[in-house]
């Protein structure tokens, strides 16, 4: 396994692989790998080609007061967990490399980026669409893989794909969860044992708001407040939002359709944690 920590030794990299005729797939991370990342490890490797995990930190999606200083880092842990792997290629940079002095280029988003986790925090999907736009130039890979528990983000980043002509196609990953239904997070970390249980009402939440689906209720409204009223009956958690959306477009809808999604975010302590269901299982398509 290659470990790159310079922009111009990881592109010289690929160029090499590219010569020899090698497809590229490309997982992007910000490290403390937990099963969610691994399994879109293991969703590149079965495409066949090489996969390169990027690990970085990226200063520019968090915004003042949040816990980019606290955010869980062990890069030697995450290496071992890649070499067993068999990953082909892991790209480090430092956030220097990455944003040198003299740098002043943003990819401003919109459409799908408004609302939602885009007005809790203004400047998180412009420093995401920033950084991915430099891994994919970087990397040129065939193949970006994303998880699903990041619905929003996965949104923003294929909306960005389509606008920018990125030739790369977009994969999303099932969310991977606890044996609890807890969707794995490197942020999970920060819960102490009480808040690990109150963190649980927002799975239950929207594991209601299909359930009330299922039984016939189609008003976005009606199981919005559905889900509000799970929420607010548990002491511990701070509810940032609860919707139905339409999953590519992130709009609320009034009449929900089989292909929306329910999402929510909450604050558990001093930890912001999000989640999503399919209002129907196995409608949407993970692949384009």
């Amino acid at each position: 396994m290659d470990i790159i920590r310079q922009v111009n030794e990881m592109m010289r990299w690929v160029r090499e692989q590219r010569a020899s005729g090698e497809e590229i797939g490309v997982v992007p991370t910000m490290g403390y790998l937990h099963e969610g990342h691994l399994s879109l490890c293991r969703l590149s490797s079965a495409d066949g080609g090489r996969t390169v995990v990027t690990v970085f930190v990226n200063p520019t999606q968090f915004g003042a007061g949040e816990d980019l200083a606290r955010y869980p880092r062990d890069e030697e842990r995450d290496l071992k967990m890649l070499r067993e792997l068999g990953i082909s290629a892991v790209f480090l940079p430092t956030p220097e490399e990455m944003y040198p002095p003299d740098y002043v280029t943003y990819v401003e988003t919109g459409g799908p980026s408004q609302g939602w986790c885009g007005a809790t925090r203004p400047t998180h999907f412009r420093g995401v669409t920033t950084v991915i736009s430099q891994m994919f130039h970087i990397l040129q890979p065939n193949r970006a893989y994303f998880g699903q528990k990041d619905a929003q983000q996965v949104a923003v980043l294929k909306q960005m794909v389509r606008d920018l002509k990125f030739p790369i196609q977009v994969i999303v990953g099932e969310i991977v969860r606890e044996p609890d239904g807890l969707a794995m997070s490197s942020r999970n970390t920060y819960l102490t044992a009480e808040d690990r249980k109150a963190a649980l009402v927002l799975f239950r939440a929207l594991q209601l708001g299909r359930d009330l689906y299922k039984q016939g209720e189609h008003s976005g409204e009606r199981l919005t407040k559905a889900m509000l009223r799970v929420t607010a009956a548990e002491p511990h958690v701070r509810p940032d939002y609860i919707g139905v959306v339409n999953r590519r477009c992130f709009r609320a809808v009034e009449e929900v359709s089989p292909e929306d999604l329910l999402i929510g975010a909450i604050y558990v302590g001093s930890c912001r944690l999000i989640d999503n269901l399919d209002v129907s299982p196995q409608v949407y398509p993970l692949r384009d």
